[in-house]
Protein backbone atom coordinates (compact mmCIF):
# COMPACT_ATOMS: atom_id res chain seq x y z
CA UNK A 1 0.00 0.00 0.00
CA UNK A 2 3.35 2.63 -0.22
CA UNK A 3 2.33 5.47 -1.90
CA UNK A 4 4.87 6.75 -3.81
CA UNK A 5 5.36 10.54 -4.66
CA UNK A 6 6.90 10.93 -7.94
CA UNK A 7 3.91 12.29 -10.04
CA UNK A 8 3.08 15.81 -10.16
CA UNK A 9 -0.37 15.21 -9.43
CA UNK A 10 0.29 14.14 -6.12
CA UNK A 11 2.41 16.87 -5.03
CA UNK A 12 -0.33 18.94 -6.04
CA UNK A 13 -2.69 17.64 -4.00
CA UNK A 14 -0.15 18.05 -0.91
CA UNK A 15 0.30 21.25 -1.46
CA UNK A 16 -3.37 21.90 -1.83
CA UNK A 17 -4.01 20.22 1.44
CA UNK A 18 -1.16 22.47 3.53
CA UNK A 19 -1.97 25.74 2.14
CA UNK A 20 -6.03 24.97 2.86
CA UNK A 21 -5.21 23.88 6.51
CA UNK A 22 -2.47 25.99 7.14
CA UNK A 23 -4.87 29.04 6.27
CA UNK A 24 -7.44 27.34 8.47
CA UNK A 25 -5.86 27.44 11.15
CA UNK A 26 -4.72 30.70 11.03
CA UNK A 27 -8.04 31.98 9.91
CA UNK A 28 -9.45 29.96 13.54
CA UNK A 29 -6.57 32.19 15.44
CA UNK A 30 -7.24 35.12 14.05
CA UNK A 31 -11.19 34.65 15.63
CA UNK A 32 -9.98 33.23 18.76
CA UNK A 33 -7.34 35.50 19.58
CA UNK A 34 -8.54 38.89 18.64
CA UNK A 35 -11.14 40.64 21.12
CA UNK A 36 -12.21 36.73 22.94
CA UNK A 37 -11.48 35.12 25.84
CA UNK A 38 -9.88 31.82 26.09
CA UNK A 39 -12.83 29.39 28.34
CA UNK A 40 -10.39 26.41 29.01
CA UNK A 41 -7.51 26.53 30.85
CA UNK A 42 -4.64 26.68 28.15
CA UNK A 43 -4.15 30.58 26.97
CA UNK A 44 -3.12 31.77 23.92
CA UNK A 45 -2.22 35.00 22.47
CA UNK A 46 -2.40 35.98 18.85
CA UNK A 47 1.18 35.48 18.52
CA UNK A 48 1.42 32.25 20.03
CA UNK A 49 -1.90 31.15 18.40
CA UNK A 50 -0.11 31.89 15.10
CA UNK A 51 3.05 29.83 15.47
CA UNK A 52 0.83 26.78 16.47
CA UNK A 53 -1.28 27.43 13.25
CA UNK A 54 1.52 27.60 10.83
CA UNK A 55 3.48 24.38 12.05
CA UNK A 56 0.34 22.30 12.91
CA UNK A 57 -1.32 23.49 9.24
CA UNK A 58 1.42 21.46 7.32
CA UNK A 59 1.51 18.66 9.11
CA UNK A 60 -2.72 18.31 9.37
CA UNK A 61 -2.04 19.22 5.43
CA UNK A 62 0.01 16.15 4.54
CA UNK A 63 -2.23 13.93 6.72
CA UNK A 64 -5.28 15.53 4.74
CA UNK A 65 -3.45 15.25 1.29
CA UNK A 66 -2.06 11.51 2.19
CA UNK A 67 -5.68 10.47 2.79
CA UNK A 68 -6.92 11.77 -0.39
CA UNK A 69 -4.79 10.20 -2.40
CA UNK A 70 -5.24 7.12 -0.71
CA UNK A 71 -8.88 8.14 -0.96
CA UNK A 72 -8.72 8.72 -5.05
CA UNK A 73 -6.39 5.47 -5.90
CA UNK A 74 -7.13 2.79 -3.95
CA UNK A 75 -10.62 3.23 -1.64
CA UNK A 76 -12.68 5.47 -4.32
CA UNK A 77 -12.28 3.29 -7.26
CA UNK A 78 -15.78 0.38 -7.37
CA UNK A 79 -16.34 0.93 -4.02
CA UNK A 80 -20.19 1.27 -3.09
CA UNK A 81 -21.60 4.87 -1.45
CA UNK A 82 -21.76 2.54 1.60
CA UNK A 83 -18.12 1.77 1.85
CA UNK A 84 -17.17 5.20 0.71
CA UNK A 85 -19.19 6.65 3.75
CA UNK A 86 -17.42 4.16 6.80
CA UNK A 87 -13.84 5.22 5.09
CA UNK A 88 -14.61 8.65 5.37
CA UNK A 89 -16.44 7.87 9.22
CA UNK A 90 -13.07 5.82 10.44
CA UNK A 91 -10.77 8.72 8.75
CA UNK A 92 -12.29 11.39 10.61
CA UNK A 93 -11.83 9.63 14.25
CA UNK A 94 -8.69 9.26 13.09
CA UNK A 95 -8.25 12.25 11.90
CA UNK A 96 -9.42 13.83 15.22
CA UNK A 97 -7.12 11.54 16.98
CA UNK A 98 -4.34 12.55 15.60
CA UNK A 99 -5.06 16.56 15.54
CA UNK A 100 -5.08 15.87 19.37
CA UNK A 101 -1.90 14.39 19.21
CA UNK A 102 -0.15 17.05 16.94
CA UNK A 103 -1.67 20.11 18.51
CA UNK A 104 -0.63 18.38 22.24
CA UNK A 105 3.00 17.47 20.50
CA UNK A 106 3.24 21.00 19.04
CA UNK A 107 1.82 22.99 22.35
CA UNK A 108 4.37 21.09 24.55
CA UNK A 109 7.47 21.76 22.05
CA UNK A 110 6.55 25.57 22.36
CA UNK A 111 5.65 26.27 25.63
CA UNK A 112 4.90 23.36 27.71
CA UNK A 113 2.06 22.14 29.85
CA UNK A 114 1.28 20.32 32.85
CA UNK A 115 -2.02 18.48 31.57
CA UNK A 116 -2.16 15.01 30.51
CA UNK A 117 -3.14 14.61 27.16
CA UNK A 118 -6.67 13.19 28.05
CA UNK A 119 -7.30 16.62 30.19
CA UNK A 120 -5.76 18.66 26.80
CA UNK A 121 -8.19 17.12 24.57
CA UNK A 122 -11.12 18.02 26.88
CA UNK A 123 -10.34 21.30 27.76
CA UNK A 124 -13.22 23.45 27.71
CA UNK A 125 -14.59 24.83 24.18
CA UNK A 126 -12.74 21.79 22.46
CA UNK A 127 -15.67 20.41 21.28
CA UNK A 128 -16.26 23.86 19.26
CA UNK A 129 -12.42 23.62 17.71
CA UNK A 130 -13.72 19.54 16.73
CA UNK A 131 -16.28 20.37 14.81
CA UNK A 132 -14.41 23.60 12.75
CA UNK A 133 -11.61 21.20 11.89
CA UNK A 134 -14.30 18.27 10.66
CA UNK A 135 -16.25 21.30 8.74
CA UNK A 136 -12.97 22.77 6.96
CA UNK A 137 -12.29 18.87 6.53
CA UNK A 138 -15.26 18.94 4.39
CA UNK A 139 -14.48 22.26 2.47
CA UNK A 140 -11.62 21.09 1.65
CA UNK A 141 -13.15 17.67 0.12
CA UNK A 142 -15.30 19.72 -1.84
CA UNK A 143 -13.42 22.21 -3.38
CA UNK A 144 -10.79 19.11 -4.45
CA UNK A 145 -14.35 17.50 -6.04
CA UNK A 146 -14.90 20.35 -7.36
CA UNK A 147 -11.55 21.40 -8.91
CA UNK A 148 -11.47 17.64 -10.41
CA UNK A 149 -14.97 18.60 -12.17
CA UNK A 150 -13.63 21.32 -13.59
CA UNK A 151 -10.32 20.01 -14.59
CA UNK A 152 -7.27 20.81 -11.92
CA UNK A 153 -6.05 24.27 -12.16
CA UNK A 154 -9.44 25.79 -13.39
CA UNK A 155 -11.51 26.43 -10.59
CA UNK A 156 -8.60 28.72 -9.12
CA UNK A 157 -8.61 30.62 -12.68
CA UNK A 158 -12.70 30.45 -12.81
CA UNK A 159 -12.47 32.16 -9.69
CA UNK A 160 -10.29 34.69 -10.86
CA UNK A 161 -12.18 35.63 -13.72
CA UNK A 162 -9.79 34.91 -16.36
CA UNK A 163 -12.17 33.08 -18.20
CA UNK A 164 -15.28 35.34 -18.36
CA UNK A 165 -14.08 37.11 -21.23
CA UNK A 166 -13.33 35.09 -24.18
CA UNK A 167 -9.65 35.14 -24.87
CA UNK A 168 -7.28 33.80 -27.69
CA UNK A 169 -4.82 30.73 -26.82
CA UNK A 170 -2.39 28.58 -28.86
CA UNK A 171 -3.45 25.42 -27.57
CA UNK A 172 -2.09 21.80 -28.61
CA UNK A 173 -5.38 19.58 -28.55
CA UNK A 174 -5.24 15.88 -28.95
CA UNK A 175 -8.57 13.82 -29.96
CA UNK A 176 -8.06 10.20 -27.84
CA UNK A 177 -10.77 7.52 -29.29
CA UNK A 178 -11.07 3.93 -28.44
CA UNK A 179 -11.07 1.64 -31.28
CA UNK A 180 -14.00 -0.63 -32.51
CA UNK A 181 -16.09 0.65 -29.94
CA UNK A 182 -19.61 -0.31 -31.23
CA UNK A 183 -18.51 -3.97 -32.00
CA UNK A 184 -16.93 -3.62 -28.08
CA UNK A 185 -20.43 -2.32 -27.06
CA UNK A 186 -22.31 -4.78 -28.67
CA UNK A 187 -19.68 -7.62 -27.47
CA UNK A 188 -19.51 -6.46 -23.39
CA UNK A 189 -23.17 -4.66 -22.78
CA UNK A 190 -23.70 -1.70 -21.90
CA UNK A 191 -22.80 -1.59 -18.62
CA UNK A 192 -19.27 -3.88 -18.95
CA UNK A 193 -18.59 -1.19 -21.53
CA UNK A 194 -18.84 1.68 -19.49
CA UNK A 195 -16.57 -0.29 -16.86
CA UNK A 196 -14.03 -0.72 -19.53
CA UNK A 197 -14.29 2.73 -20.29
CA UNK A 198 -14.36 3.88 -16.95
CA UNK A 199 -10.72 1.55 -16.21
CA UNK A 200 -9.42 3.00 -19.61
CA UNK A 201 -9.97 6.68 -18.26
CA UNK A 202 -8.84 5.84 -14.76
CA UNK A 203 -5.20 4.89 -16.55
CA UNK A 204 -5.17 7.56 -18.65
CA UNK A 205 -5.29 9.90 -15.37
CA UNK A 206 -2.26 7.55 -14.48
CA UNK A 207 -0.47 8.07 -17.63
CA UNK A 208 -0.27 11.63 -17.66
CA UNK A 209 0.47 12.20 -14.06
CA UNK A 210 3.55 13.76 -14.83
CA UNK A 211 2.66 15.37 -17.86
CA UNK A 212 1.42 18.52 -18.22
CA UNK A 213 -1.57 17.56 -20.14
CA UNK A 214 -5.40 19.07 -19.19
CA UNK A 215 -8.12 16.58 -19.74
CA UNK A 216 -10.66 18.90 -21.55
CA UNK A 217 -13.72 16.52 -22.05
CA UNK A 218 -14.75 13.26 -21.63
CA UNK A 219 -17.20 12.32 -25.12
CA UNK A 220 -18.52 9.16 -24.43
CA UNK A 221 -15.62 6.75 -25.09
CA UNK A 222 -13.45 9.66 -26.50
CA UNK A 223 -10.71 12.35 -24.38
CA UNK A 224 -9.88 15.09 -25.54
CA UNK A 225 -6.48 16.39 -24.34
CA UNK A 226 -4.88 20.36 -24.28
CA UNK A 227 -1.47 21.50 -23.43
CA UNK A 228 -0.31 25.12 -23.93
CA UNK A 229 2.20 25.34 -26.68
CA UNK A 230 5.08 25.59 -24.47
CA UNK A 231 3.97 22.56 -22.29
CA UNK A 232 3.26 20.38 -24.98
CA UNK A 233 6.56 21.15 -27.18
CA UNK A 234 8.51 20.68 -24.52
CA UNK A 235 10.46 17.44 -23.98
CA UNK A 236 7.77 16.20 -26.42
CA UNK A 237 4.99 15.91 -23.51
CA UNK A 238 2.59 15.73 -25.89
CA UNK A 239 3.58 13.49 -27.70
CA UNK A 240 4.62 10.73 -24.65
CA UNK A 241 0.85 11.08 -23.14
CA UNK A 242 -0.37 8.70 -26.01
CA UNK A 243 2.87 6.78 -25.76
CA UNK A 244 2.77 6.42 -21.65
CA UNK A 245 -0.89 5.79 -21.98
CA UNK A 246 -0.07 2.79 -25.19
CA UNK A 247 2.47 1.56 -22.17
CA UNK A 248 -0.03 1.76 -19.32
CA UNK A 249 -2.84 -0.39 -20.98
CA UNK A 250 0.13 -2.95 -22.39
CA UNK A 251 0.93 -3.75 -18.76
CA UNK A 252 -2.51 -4.05 -17.36
CA UNK A 253 -3.11 -6.16 -20.59
CA UNK A 254 -3.73 -9.57 -17.95
CA UNK A 255 -6.09 -7.59 -16.26
CA UNK A 256 -8.10 -6.47 -19.11
CA UNK A 257 -8.12 -9.70 -20.74
CA UNK A 258 -9.30 -11.49 -17.68
CA UNK A 259 -11.88 -8.57 -17.31
CA UNK A 260 -13.08 -8.03 -20.92
CA UNK A 261 -12.13 -10.18 -22.84
CA UNK A 262 -9.78 -8.08 -24.54
CA UNK A 263 -7.10 -5.37 -24.27
CA UNK A 264 -8.77 -2.04 -25.34
CA UNK A 265 -6.52 0.21 -27.97
CA UNK A 266 -7.06 3.36 -28.70
CA UNK A 267 -5.88 5.80 -32.11
CA UNK A 268 -5.22 9.82 -31.71
CA UNK A 269 -5.22 12.89 -33.89
CA UNK A 270 -3.21 15.89 -33.21
CA UNK A 271 -3.07 19.66 -34.14
CA UNK A 272 -2.00 22.96 -32.92
CA UNK A 273 -3.74 26.39 -33.44
CA UNK A 274 -5.21 29.87 -31.99
CA UNK A 275 -8.69 28.79 -29.83
CA UNK A 276 -10.78 30.87 -27.89
CA UNK A 277 -11.27 29.83 -24.41
CA UNK A 278 -14.20 30.93 -22.58
CA UNK A 279 -16.91 29.98 -19.45
CA UNK A 280 -20.06 29.20 -20.98
CA UNK A 281 -23.61 27.93 -19.21
CA UNK A 282 -26.02 29.86 -16.54
CA UNK A 283 -26.76 26.83 -14.46
CA UNK A 284 -24.09 24.75 -15.18
CA UNK A 285 -21.30 26.72 -15.98
CA UNK A 286 -18.01 25.09 -18.24
CA UNK A 287 -14.86 26.13 -19.66
CA UNK A 288 -15.00 25.93 -23.39
CA UNK A 289 -12.51 25.89 -26.07
CA UNK A 290 -13.48 27.09 -29.50
CA UNK A 291 -11.90 27.22 -33.10
CA UNK A 292 -11.17 25.73 -36.04
CA UNK A 293 -8.37 23.98 -34.39
CA UNK A 294 -10.57 21.70 -32.24
CA UNK A 295 -12.55 20.79 -35.47
CA UNK A 296 -9.52 19.81 -37.71
CA UNK A 297 -8.10 17.57 -34.78
CA UNK A 298 -10.94 15.41 -34.60
CA UNK A 299 -11.30 15.11 -38.69
CA UNK A 300 -7.23 14.08 -38.19
CA UNK A 301 -8.59 11.78 -35.89
CA UNK A 302 -10.98 10.32 -37.71
CA UNK A 303 -8.25 9.80 -40.17
CA UNK A 304 -6.74 6.95 -38.38
CA UNK A 305 -8.33 4.22 -39.20
CA UNK A 306 -8.36 5.08 -43.13
CA UNK A 307 -4.50 5.55 -43.51
CA UNK A 308 -4.05 2.88 -40.46
CA UNK A 309 -1.99 4.77 -37.87
CA UNK A 310 -2.03 4.61 -34.66
CA UNK A 311 -1.21 8.80 -33.98
CA UNK A 312 -1.75 10.90 -36.41
CA UNK A 313 -0.30 14.89 -36.07
CA UNK A 314 -0.58 17.88 -38.38
CA UNK A 315 2.47 19.30 -40.30
CA UNK A 316 1.72 22.25 -38.21
CA UNK A 317 2.59 20.27 -35.31
CA UNK A 318 5.23 18.37 -36.75
CA UNK A 319 6.85 22.16 -37.59
CA UNK A 320 6.86 23.02 -34.12
CA UNK A 321 8.65 19.71 -33.13
CA UNK A 322 12.48 18.82 -32.73
CA UNK A 323 12.35 15.18 -31.68
CA UNK A 324 14.95 12.49 -31.16
CA UNK A 325 12.45 9.76 -29.61
CA UNK A 326 10.06 9.99 -32.32
CA UNK A 327 10.09 9.63 -36.19
CA UNK A 328 7.69 11.23 -38.23
CA UNK A 329 6.29 9.25 -41.60
CA UNK A 330 4.63 11.50 -44.19
CA UNK A 331 1.26 10.63 -45.15
CA UNK A 332 0.13 12.98 -48.37
CA UNK A 333 -2.26 16.06 -47.99
CA UNK A 334 -5.64 14.90 -47.18
CA UNK A 335 -8.61 16.65 -47.70
CA UNK A 336 -10.96 16.74 -44.63
CA UNK A 337 -14.86 17.44 -44.32
CA UNK A 338 -15.56 20.90 -43.62
CA UNK A 339 -12.18 22.38 -44.51
CA UNK A 340 -11.63 23.85 -48.53
CA UNK A 341 -7.81 23.18 -47.64
CA UNK A 342 -6.05 19.96 -47.63
CA UNK A 343 -4.38 19.15 -44.74
CA UNK A 344 -0.57 17.66 -44.63
CA UNK A 345 -0.77 14.89 -42.18
CA UNK A 346 1.90 12.62 -40.70
CA UNK A 347 2.12 9.23 -38.92
CA UNK A 348 4.04 9.50 -35.58
CA UNK A 349 6.26 5.74 -34.60
CA UNK A 350 8.40 5.70 -31.64
CA UNK A 351 12.58 5.53 -33.37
Amino acid sequence: MALVFSNNRRWRIIRFYCIGWTLAFVYLSIVRGVGTMEMGSLKFDLLSSLLISVTLGPIMGLISGFAQILTEERVQKNRSLITLLIFRFIYGILFLLLLILGAYAVYQFYFGTSLGIVAFAMDAGSAAIYFYVLSVDVFLTLLRQINLMLGEGNLRKLMQGKFYTPREEERIFMFLDLHSSTQLAEQLGHVNYSLLIQDCFNDLGNAIANNPAEIYQYVGDEAVLTWTLKNGLKNDHCLKAFYNFKLTLEKKRRYYEKKYGVLPFFKAGMHVGMVTVTEVGKYKKEIAYHGDTLNTTARIQGQCNILKSKLLISETLVNNLSSNIYAFTAMGSISLKGKEEKVALYAVSEN
